[in-house]
């Protein structure tokens, strides 16, 4: 197998770029050459902008900062967010082609901090969707077996990253749209705490559940990207929701003494460390766990104990959840009808059943949600307080293939609770939390689906709140035991 600089991860590309080894302009070019080849069977882009990226590229200083770690290094911007100049879709047929006029934070960030941004990648319409499958294009495909859905809504994130399209990516994450799709394409996935990255803090919305977050192929790379993006850049750097995140020494820094990396590096620590028994939608969804998600956990149970921690079971606080999580959902779509030149007439039906349900409720009935939300994070951080880590599967199946979810936005939702049910509380409660790709769907699980035979079954962490280095150092020892770095999908030596 000859090399190639995707081989490289972002932590070595960043080294390489700084040591003059390798050029900011080589690795775009190199990106941009293997989307062209590769990309029409994936779907991961929606827009490449080739050139802006060379210009980008060719506009860098040589001298690369100590202090911005993701210097030179390719990106994407998700479809959510502006970037001036370039087309935001949102993955929907109803908003306009429009170039947009100024930069979202988050990529305004991203700018500052030096990456080079190729393009757009896909999302579904609005991020509503855990598949990335929206009517306004093909839908995106994982990587690992290309009739399935690569998960959402960063599934082209994250299916760019698996498929050596991109070195790393960050995604928005409102209720498991960065954990989902990493662990279905065989990634890492970062969710921080509320608060933590300036640019997306989480309280731009109701109920503050959106953040940013790395989409990664390993460990290092996650804390990489998080010590970036925690970093005090432009505007970002001047938002007041943010977390101060204290350096090594115990002073008050912000990521510049590259806090999150050195805690995947190091991977030190010995954790008491719980397994959940349940998940917040048993009373409502009919939730039922394959065997392999079950095998993943095991499996990531086994290196822990393995490493010397404490393991022992959690069970799931008996606190509503469901009735009031789906309101702030449906009361989230609600504001899509003011975005401008936005037609309605062309939303997809989850979309305009969410739009539809959340314009019919009544103020009382999100500040209920609100309290309601509110009582079930008091109960499960008081229920995982003992704990440094508390391990779940990521997704209760292994990924699905494309057209599985249903077309009826009722049972639509209810499978996308079925899919995922542990993501979206840690948004709720604000809690960082970290998918790590343990495993495959392997023939000695029972009952297993022999089509799933190799697909990527990820362990999901969750963390106490502002604890996303211990989520980092426990990575990084399952990652020496593990080697998950080492498997690729078909696509990465194409």
């Amino acid at each position: 197998m000859a090399f190639e600089l995707h081989h490289l991860s972002a932590q070595e590309q960043w080294d390489w770029i700084h040591r003059g080894t390798v050029t900011p302009l080589e690795l775009a070019e190199h990106y941009l050459d293997r989307i062209a080849r590769i990309d029409g069977s994936i779907g991961a882009f929606v827009t490449v902008t080739g050139e802006r990226a060379r210009d980008r590229a060719r506009g860098l200083p040589d001298d690369v900062p100590r202090t911005r770690m993701l210097w030179g290094l390719p990106t994407a911007d998700k479809d959510l967010y502006d970037r001036r100049g370039v087309p935001t879709r949102s993955g929907s047929r109803a908003t306009s082609a429009e170039p947009a006029r100024v930069d979202h934070p988050l990529v305004q960030a991203l700018d500052d901090l030096g990456t080079v941004s190729l393009g757009k990648v896909a999302t579904p319409e609005f991020g509503l969707n855990s598949t990335t499958e929206p009517l306004l294009a093909s839908p995106t495909r994982n990587p690992w077996d290309t009739d399935r859905s690569p998960g959402g809504s960063s599934g082209g994130s994250a299916a760019a990253v698996a498929a050596g399209l991109l070195p790393a990516a960050v995604g928005s994450d409102g209720g498991g749209s960065v954990r989902i799709p990493a662990a279905a394409c065989g990634l890492v996935g970062l969710k921080p705490s509320r608060g933590r990255v300036p640019a997306m803090p989480g309280r731009g919305g109701l109920g503050g559940l959106v953040v940013a977050g790395p989409i990664t192929r390993t460990v290092a790379d996650a804390g990489m990207i998080l010590d970036g993006l925690v970093a005090p850049t432009g505007a970002a750097a001047r938002q007041p929701f943010a977390l101060v995140t204290p350096d090594p020494d115990g002073a008050t820094g912000s990521g510049e003494a590259a806090r999150f990396l050195a805690a995947a590096i190091r991977g030190e620590g010995r954790f008491r460390i719980g397994v959940l028994e349940g998940s917040p939608w048993d009373d409502a969804v009919d939730i039922r766990v394959d065997p392999s998600a079950r095998a993943a956990v095991d499996a990531a149970v086994r290196a822990a104990v393995a490493v010397g921690h404490a393991v022992e079971d959690v069970r799931m606080p008996r606190v509503e959840y469901a009735r009031w999580f789906r309101t702030a959902w449906q009361a989230s779509a609600a504001r899509i009808p003011e975005i401008p030149a936005v037609d309605l007439d062309k939303v997809e039906p989850l979309t305009g059943w969410l739009i539809e349900r959340g314009r019919a409720l009544t103020g009382l009935d999100v500040l209920d949600a609100m309290a309601g939300l509110d009582a079930f994070s008091t109960a499960l951080i008081d229920r995982f307080s003992p704990f440094d880590i508390v391990l779940t599967p990521t997704l209760a199946l292994p990924p699905r293939p494309l057209g599985w979810y249903s077309d009826d936005p009722e049972r639509n939702f209810a499978d996308q609770c079925r899919y995922s049910p542990w993501t979206s509380m840690c948004n709720v409660a604000g809690l960082p939390a970290l998918t790590l790709p343990v495993g495959t769907v392997d023939t000695a699980v029972p009952e297993t689906d022999p089509s799933s035979v190799g697909l990527p079954m990820g362990v999901h962490c969750i963390g106490r709140p502002g604890a996303e280095a211990t989520l980092l150092a426990f990575g990084a020892q399952l990652e020496r035991r593990m080697h998950w770095a080492r498997r690729h999908p078909p696509a990465w030596e194409a």
